[in-house]
């Protein structure tokens, strides 16, 4: 799961799932993100050093911080806290997730 948050306002900007992780997912997630946002201006905070290439593919930028790390880090554990909930009660497809998760975004 890959999610962007907005610090200040605490929005989620997108969250998406993929079957994997890694720097070509991330790069996949961010190019989707820019499609529907303007970041001409934004720094991406990251949690690891590897994020900071995807970033660079498509000419982001992003730096590391382990302060305002711990904000996105409860946000996240909130996230798969209710995500894990609702994985026990679901029978269905990656589209139904993607749904809920649209919801959960909203």
């Amino acid at each position: 799961m890959y999610a962007a948050i907005d610090i200040d306002t605490k929005l989620i900007l997108d969250i998406a799932l993929f079957g994997g992780h890694g720097t070509d997912p991330a790069a996949a997630f961010l190019c989707g993100l820019t499609e529907k946002h303007d970041f001409s201006d934004a720094v991406f905070l990251v949690d690891q050093y590897g994020y900071r290439t995807a970033l660079a593919r498509i000419g982001l930028s992003g730096r590391v911080s382990y302060t305002e790390r711990n904000q996105i880090e409860k946000w996240s554990h909130t996230c798969k806290m209710r995500a894990d909930r609702f994985h026990h009660s679901w029978v269905g497809s990656r589209a139904s997730v993607r749904e809920w998760l649209a919801k959960f975004m909203h």
